[in-house]
């Protein structure tokens, strides 16, 4: 009898629900009824729209529609999933496109689509005022009587059908208080368009009294905003732009322009709106690079998340994996590989630099492949005479003449060893690749290049992208941070021949990422090592920034054996609330101890995902990976297992304490600090004592 009464009362509840939709139908219907002039499609369009109004939507419509050849676009819409600059058209034909443009019956509409831009034009500075990001502000046009799901450009068409549905599944990008906020607005910028609800509502006396004022509560709308994308999964947190980055991503520049700032200020975030507000106002496509292999993966999954009307237009890439692709699509062959040119290095060494006067700086031989890896191919020097004159930024070690001569033996002999195996090194790829994009200069595949972390990029990469663009306005966008570099050697802008001027250099100062807990412990670690960036400035290790976030803790344990260390970790993830692992990360400081720490954590039966594969959607796991690997991403809770067992023991400042040590050890700093600032509300710092 209970299970029968329970599907009776689930009968019952969806007969009631039917009757409430039938009749909200049918009072969006009568409303849509007072457009007289409208067509029985058009109206029945109108009445779609006017359902989404009690689901939190508003509706704002022109008064002149529909008919008049004066009348604007149609309609605003204003919702959860953001604001729509709505066409409804009523053409005979469905609707075609052919080069880029949209015709009914043969007949010409690009002013249809002008017009419907122009319009989404106004009301993206009209929120921007209010600190709503462009990507949120999308043009719509929809076709009484006809089913279609399609894009024109930046435009969405859709059917009759298909726009009530598709405009309920848009992701939840605004609180219900937003919402009103910005169509209250909207109404005022728009003094010709008139509010239209299936049922009017009582409206609270507060709000009556800020529509009356004209004015409107931006603290608290940018607070709402923050607070939301606190409490969501931290995927949605790395795509939150503050409103007072909003100018950045919108600002027009005259050539190359440069974003840097100190971590957890929004680099990345402004480079991402950034790029979703390139792709909406041009017609080629966008480059998005950086040099690590995971991160152009995960921002892809961002920007479609934001902005999936323009996504397929932005290639997201390594640097590496974009030059190897562009050099096969050119017809240019490619022998890439990473083994026999490391075996080529170690024979050369054996051969003439073990035993030459290298060995009196560092008898270890990383230091001279690296010294071949980003002074020499890394800076595209192919003489000596230019080696024994460059400045070698960000090398410690005083190279005289003789061992200037001694590098440049050793990489004569490597570069013949590895010539001889037919191989190709990274540094030869990006060096063919640049040979390439200059002969096709004239002809330039991208109509904008967003490079991302470019502190990691070598002198030669850089030129590359800068030469897919040239100095053409809003061309090339650098964002990075020298204090954030993880591999050693350097360079300037200008040695790249980039000229950034005036405003097209921008700081940013203010940490949304890290309470003042967690930023004061990772800068501990850099304090004293200053740093040169690529615009050459020397800026001090300890930076002051503006704090937004103060809720972070720092956890530090130490345990006496590396078991009851590692036993202190799986308690700390254990006492995760439920769900808490799809935003927590353990990073680690080697290959060595991420193998150690993932068969750790799946024999605790802790679910784990590799950094190298994730992809920037949700997983209900803890995400495992090197300090490397997590740049650009944020985590709610950080772990550190071991983090101090690389760090200098002793005092660096001693002068019997080598140079290419103490350039060493700064390395590893820089890299550490790198994982500490990924934490946003808990960083946990493991150690073991002795």
């Amino acid at each position: 009898m209970a299970a029968g009464g329970s599907a009776g009362r689930r009968a019952q509840e969806a007969r009631r629900q039917e009757r409430l939709l039938r009749e909200q139908w049918q009072a969006a219907r009568r409303e849509a009824y007072r457009w007289e002039a409208a067509s029985e499609g058009e109206q029945r369009v109108h009445a779609q729209l006017l359902m989404l109004t009690e689901y939190g939507w508003r509706l704002l419509v022109d008064r002149r529609w529909p008919g008049a050849r004066a009348a604007n676009v149609d309609m605003v819409l204003v919702g959860p999933g953001g604001v729509f600059v709505v066409d409804v058209k009523n053409w005979r034909s469905p609707p075609e496109t052919s080069g880029g443009r949209l015709s009914a019956g043969g007949e010409p509409r690009d002013d249809h689509a002008a017009k419907l831009l122009a319009v989404t034009r106004v009301a993206e500075g009209a929120v921007a005022s209010l600190g709503l990001s462009p990507v949120a502000v999308q043009p719509l046009m929809v076709f009484a009587g006809r089913q279609v799901d399609a894009e024109l450009g930046r435009i969405r068409v859709l059917g009759e059908r298909e726009v009530g549905p598709a405009l309920m599944a848009e992701r939840r990008r605004m609180r219900p208080e937003s919402v009103r906020a910005i169509a209250d607005h909207l109404e005022r910028v728009f003094p010709g368009y008139e509010g239209s609800t299936v049922r009017r509502t009582e409206v609270p006396a507060q709000s009556q009294q800020a529509a009356s004022d004209g004015l409107f509560d931006l603290e608290g709308l940018r607070d709402a905003a923050l607070d939301e994308a606190l409490r969501a999964p931290i995927e949605r947190w790395m795509t939150f732009l503050d409103p007072e980055q909003l100018a950045l991503v919108r600002r027009n520049w005259a050539g190359p322009a440069r974003i840097s700032g100190p971590a957890g200020t929004g680099k990345t975030v402004v480079a991402l709106h950034r790029t979703a507000h390139l792709a909406r106002r041009t017609t080629g496509r966008i480059l998005y690079v950086t040099f690590a292999k995971n991160l152009p993966r995960v921002q892809s999954t961002f920007l479609s998340t934001m902005a999936p009307a323009v996504a397929d237009r932005v290639d997201f890439s390594s640097l590496h994996a974009w030059a190897q692709e562009f050099l096969r699509g050119r017809g240019v062959p490619v022998r890439l590989h990473g083994e026999k040119a490391t075996t080529a290095f170690s024979r050369a060494w054996m051969r003439v630099g073990r035993d030459s006067r290298l060995a009196e700086i560092d008898p270890v031989s990383n230091y001279w492949q690296e010294e071949i890896d980003y002074v020499i191919k890394g800076r595209g020097i192919t003489t000596f005479e230019e080696y024994a004159a460059v400045r070698r930024r960000r090398r410690r070690a005083n190279l005289r003449e003789t061992h200037r001569r001694a590098v440049w033996a050793l990489y004569e002999a490597y570069e013949s060893l590895r010539i001889n195996s037919g191989v190709h090194d990274f540094n030869d790829v990006l060096t063919l690749a640049l040979a390439e994009a200059r002969r096709c200069a004239p002809n330039p595949p991208y109509a904008a290049v967003v490079v991302d972390e470019v502190q990691d990029l070598t002198l030669v990469g850089v030129r590359l992208l800068h030469t897919l663009v040239g100095d053409a306005p809003n061309g090339l966008l650098l964002v990075g941070d020298g204090q954030q570099a993880v591999y050693p050697g350097g360079f300037r802008l200008s040695d790249a021949g980039i000229d950034i001027r005036g405003d097209r250099g921008q700081v940013l100062r203010t940490n949304y990422r890290n309470s003042k807990q967690i930023l004061e412990a990772a800068l501990e670690v850099v304090a004293d090592d200053a740093f040169e960036d690529i615009d050459g400035l020397r800026t001090p290790g300890r930076r002051e920034v503006d704090l937004t976030y103060h809720d972070g803790q720092v956890v530090r344990v130490t345990e006496p054996s590396l078991a009851e260390h590692d036993q202190a970790l799986l308690d700390a993830l254990a006492a995760l609330p439920s769900g808490a692992l799809a935003d927590a990360a353990v990073l680690c400081p080697s290959a060595r101890t991420i193998d150690r720490y993932q068969r750790l954590l799946t024999q605790a039966k802790i679910p784990v995902c590799l950094l190298e594969h994730y992809d920037g959607n949700p997983v209900d796991a803890v995400k495992l990976g090197s300090y490397r690997r997590a740049k650009g991403l944020e985590f709610k809770h950080v772990y550190l297992p071991q983090y101090d067992t690389l760090l200098p023991g002793g005092n660096t400042d001693g002068a019997d304490v080598a140079e290419t040590a103490r350039e060493r050890d700064e390395l590893v700093r820089s890299r550490l600090f790198v994982a500490m600032t990924r934490a946003r509300d808990v960083l946990w710092l493991g150690s073991v004592a002795g």
